[in-house]
């Protein structure tokens, strides 16, 4: 199983940035892929997740509103777009295959969003 996470880089306040996280021997209608990000100095956080099949989605409470998870089944591929971003949302964002960290085994390595004016 492999996960790569990408779409990331430097946008000014207010911006907008999506993410990929492309999964390779991990079918997208089995099990959940996971957002998380960790921003310097603080401790992972999670900020949403799809679940295999039925496509639910999960969002931690503070990340409602500015963040959207998507999947395309064809590329295999899971999405975090971000909108209105501020310089707090600054961190390493990665992909996992659990909607809690705490239980997935296979974690991408991560990409920067750096918000800054």
């Amino acid at each position: 199983v492999q996960l790569q996470a990408s779409g990331g880089g430097l946008v000014q306040p207010g911006g907008s940035l999506r993410l990929s996280c492309a999964v390779s021997g991990f079918p997208l209608n089995y099990g959940a892929i996971g957002w998380f990000r960790q921003a310097p100095g603080k401790e992972r956080e999670g900020i949403s997740c799809i679940n295999r099949g039925d496509g639910d989605t999960y969002y931690a409470d503070s990340m409602k509103g500015r963040f959207t998870i998507s999947r395309e089944y064809a590329q295999n591929t899971v999405f975090l777009q971000i909108h209105n971003l501020e310089p707090e949302d600054t961190a390493v964002y990665y992909c996992a295959t659990h909607c809690d960290s705490d239980y997935a085994e296979y974690w991408g390595q991560g990409t920067q969003v750096t918000v800054s004016s």
